[in-house]
């Protein structure tokens, strides 16, 4: 009766993880971009990318880098996928006079303005986790959960690594619908990106990039 119950519980969130499928990323439909990626086509190759980097870092565990990049945006089940310009953005981006203008400079929040965003954010995504995980056998739920916040709080060198994975996952997705539609605002991206990357590996992936996509 117990194991029933287990797996039933599993489906379950299988069943809700499988929303995210179906989840087009906010940024994109922000810059208009068409059929734009999900949240799970995200993840799918973040994890690609943090398994290939990873094995050219020494004393990276591994097995707990893919594990971080499988779950770090599970939250967005259940929470919306938040873009660098929020809160900046309209609700409604068919108002494309106001969020042409927004996209068009990076935005620059005061020291307390990114801490309130950055916090409002780890509470809002941290409901969202424990809601999606709570029918989970404890063990795995609590594994799913620190996993979460050592990548979110970059508690360890794996934690840190997977969170600029995933923003060089997302540079990435941006250069690539940058070739093909003309409509990021590729110096600006270039320069966050440079603000951000300092893993001697991820630096070298981006310069790679560049090469391949920009020059």
């Amino acid at each position: 009766m117990e194991e029933k119950k287990e797996l039933d519980e599993t489906i379950n969130f299988l069943i809700q993880v499988g929303k995210l499928k179906e989840k087009k990323r906010r940024g994109w439909l922000a810059h208009e971009i068409k059929n734009p990626e999900t949240t799970a086509s995200h993840i799918f190759r973040a994890t690609l990318l943090a398994w290939i980097l990873a094995r050219k870092r020494k004393g990276l565990n591994i097995e707990k880098v893919l594990k971080m990049a499988l779950i770090h945006d599970l939250c967005e089940v259940h929470t919306k996928d938040e873009t660098p310009y929020d809160p900046l953005l309209p609700n409604n981006l068919q108002n494309r006079e106001k969020v042409e203008k927004i996209l068009d400079k990076w935005p620059n929040f005061t020291l307390k303005q990114k801490r309130e965003k950055i916090l409002k954010k780890y509470k809002r995504e941290f409901r969202s986790l424990k809601k999606l995980v709570s029918g989970l056998p404890r063990n795995l739920k609590e594994e799913i959960i620190n996993l979460w916040r050592e990548f979110e709080n970059g508690f360890s060198e794996e934690g840190r690594f997977v969170k600029q994975i995933d923003k060089a996952e997302n540079y990435l997705q941006g250069m690539e619908y940058w070739k093909r539609y003309g409509k990021i605002r590729q110096k600006l991206w270039a320069r966050w990106a440079k603000e951000i990357f300092d893993d001697p590996i991820i630096v070298k992936f981006f310069r790679a990039l560049d090469d391949k996509l920009i020059k």
